[in-house]
């Protein structure tokens, strides 16, 4: 089916030409990129539209307003697991749970690091107790729990040893810590600014998963 392009106005360059569903992804990218930077203090239609090189109207026409790009990042997010952290294991061939969760610690912190919006919402969630905040957390921790169980298979945990926990723990260090490198670059002294920092957390979340899980 031909879609028929539409104008949008960009401010103080000049208009350009775009498809509805490049307009949609502009906007989408432009509201997800406010939000990472300035929270919800400086998420509004105007200041979207601005960026995405919009006519404010296409954001209700597409999203029905603010309520519903929320709603379309909260979607995102729910994918935001599946999308971004690999299923296969880059050739290590699992024979434990504690193959899996040394794996799957490292993929997650290194997917986190790589996403300040999603770094953003985790400290929102300990800051801040707002229905749009709570809508985005739930979509996340949703599909956090179905990557781990996907992940997982038939692995199981050795015996006496809780697991949920263990691992509730370990995820909520990993987060600490790239938030903490996002807003200080250290945490209780501990460098968190280079790629050899990060190395020095990687080798230690290993050893720690290895003394837990064997």
């Amino acid at each position: 089916m031909l879609q028929i392009p539409e104008v949008t106005a960009q401010e103080g360059s000049v208009a350009k030409v775009r498809s509805r569903a490049g307009t949609e992804r502009a906007i989408f990218l432009a509201a997800r990129a406010l939000l990472a930077e300035q929270g919800f203090q400086g998420f509004g239609i105007n200041a979207v539209a601005r960026r995405a090189g919009c006519d404010k109207q296409l954001i209700y026409r597409y999203y029905g307003g603010l309520d519903g790009l929320i709603e379309a990042i909260g979607a995102d997010l729910g994918t935001w697991v599946k999308d971004r952290i690999p299923e296969d294991t880059g050739g290590m061939f699992l024979l434990t749970y504690g193959d899996l969760m040394e794996k799957l610690s490292i993929y997650f912190m290194e997917a986190l690091r790589d996403d300040p919006l999603v770094c953003k919402i985790v400290a929102w969630e300990v800051s801040q107790d707002t229905p749009q905040v709570r809508r985005l957390s739930e979509a996340r921790t949703k599909a956090l729990g179905k990557w781990l169980d996907k992940m997982r298979g038939s692995l199981t945990p050795p015996k006496g040893v809780d697991a949920a926990t263990t691992n509730a723990l370990l995820f909520a260090a990993i987060q600490h810590l790239v938030i903490s490198a996002a807003v200080s670059g250290q945490f209780a002294g501990l460098a968190l600014k280079t790629e050899k920092d990060w190395d020095k957390v990687g080798n230690a979340l290993r050893r720690l998963v290895r003394a837990i899980y064997g």
